[in-house]
């Protein structure tokens, strides 16, 4: 998951993080989310589908303490009869998520909330390949009537200046272009505060998810506004 670092973080100890996060990962790229009973069956309820890396599957917490968790409690809690299904695979760059998207589409989504990208920038992808994937991702949700909220990542700043602002530059692009609503940065208030990360200083713990389902909440209720509003 793409997060700004320290300044003071050396450039061999970011490689580590890499190094430990590919390790953690392993194998796991191409395994579908596992759903809960009921959850592949449209009901009454309509359907939001969370996409995403190991930031949206909720690595190192319980499932219950996941973003997805948290939105759907208070969409509900609210009076939107919405259910979240948490559709994230960990370690899967925006090619993963293109790969699958149909089988996303088997789960009959009246929203998706996107979240991807952020290893293509921490794997040193040129983020024209990032921007492609997620450029035709929309497209195809788009095309299926499915509102969508696209989360925007910001990238290290190891990885120079120029990387740096060519990924950052293409989510407020693609949002623009799709008219998708756009949650600038979905690790707002959350990245580099040490209380709200687990060990890794990479992914959100259980207090950070709070403030995270807080953050997309005002972005989820414009989509559902939209949703319905057709």
């Amino acid at each position: 998951m793409g997060i700004q670092v320290c300044e003071g973080i050396t450039v061999k100890t970011f490689c580590l993080i890499l190094l430990m996060m590919s390790l953690t990962f392993c194998g796991c790229k191409n395994d579908q989310p596992k759903l809960a009973p009921g959850q592949g069956v449209k009901g009454s309820m309509k359907t939001i589908v969370a996409v995403g890396d190991s930031l949206t599957a909720g690595f190192g917490i319980a499932e219950e303490e996941g973003y997805p968790a948290l939105l759907e409690k208070k969409l509900q809690a609210d009076g939107h009869q919405y259910r979240v299904i948490n559709a994230g695979v960990s370690a899967e760059t925006s090619s993963g998520t293109l790969s699958r998207l149909e089988w996303i589409l088997t789960l009959k989504p009246d929203i998706v909330i996107l979240e991807t990208g952020a290893n293509d920038g921490l794997r040193g992808i040129d983020p024209q390949v990032a921007e492609n994937n997620i450029r035709e991702i929309l497209k195809t949700l788009k095309d299926r009537d499915v509102v969508v909220v696209l989360a925007g990542m910001k990238m290290v700043r190891n990885l120079g200046p120029i990387y740096v602002a060519k990924f950052n530059a293409l989510y407020p692009r693609l949002a623009e272009e799709s008219g998708a609503v756009f949650m600038p940065f979905f690790l707002d208030g959350v990245a580099m505060q040490g209380e709200l990360n687990q060990a890794d200083g990479i992914h959100p713990n259980a207090a950070g998810y709070k403030i995270i389902s807080s953050n997309i909440y005002p972005y989820v209720l414009q989509a559902i506004k939209r949703r319905e509003g057709r």
